[in-house]
């Protein structure tokens, strides 16, 4: 039966052994974890690492996520018509990129500018120096576009 011996610094109770390391036999720190060496292992069909770099395909085909040219010069030196989409899948794809992303659509400037304008007309004050504070606007900007979604959702 082996026996372990605390370490008087506190080492928590783990057994000492210089064979154990692998970092070159020498004693192992108490704050260091082990070094372990990794072992290939056969892969087991999941998606494959993207390539860094220029990608070259083979000649007369495209390469796959790179955009094509609009009016590319095809090999015989005629301009190539643009890619045609069925209908209804450009749609369906910006549906799907604007319900991921959480960003305003209404550019912050023009629509500050809209707001400030129209605040302008409806206020009494000649002078004109009202001040708005930059959340206010955000938060109209939000509640507007928001009722817009919901417009268009029952259009």
């Amino acid at each position: 039966m082996a026996r372990t011996v605390s370490d008087p610094t506190g080492g928590g109770g783990r057994p000492s052994n210089a064979s154990t390391s692998a970092g070159g036999g020498g004693r192992q720190s108490i704050g260091e974890p082990r070094r372990m060496k990794n072992t290939a292992r056969k892969s087991t069909g999941g998606k494959a690492p993207r390539r860094s770099g220029p990608y070259n395909p083979a000649p007369g085909r495209s390469a796959p996520g790179y955009p094509r040219a609009s009016m590319a010069e095809s090999e015989g030196g005629t301009p190539r018509a643009k890619r045609r989409y069925r209908p209804g899948t450009v749609a369906l794809r910006e549906i799907r990129q604007y319900q991921k992303s959480t960003d305003l659509l209404i550019a912050k400037l023009p629509f500050s500018r809209v707001v400030r304008e129209v605040a302008l007309d409806l206020s009494s004050n000649e002078a004109g120096d009202l001040r708005w504070q930059s959340s206010a606007i955000m938060a109209l900007q939000e509640a507007a576009e928001a009722f817009l979604v919901h417009l268009f959702e029952d259009a």
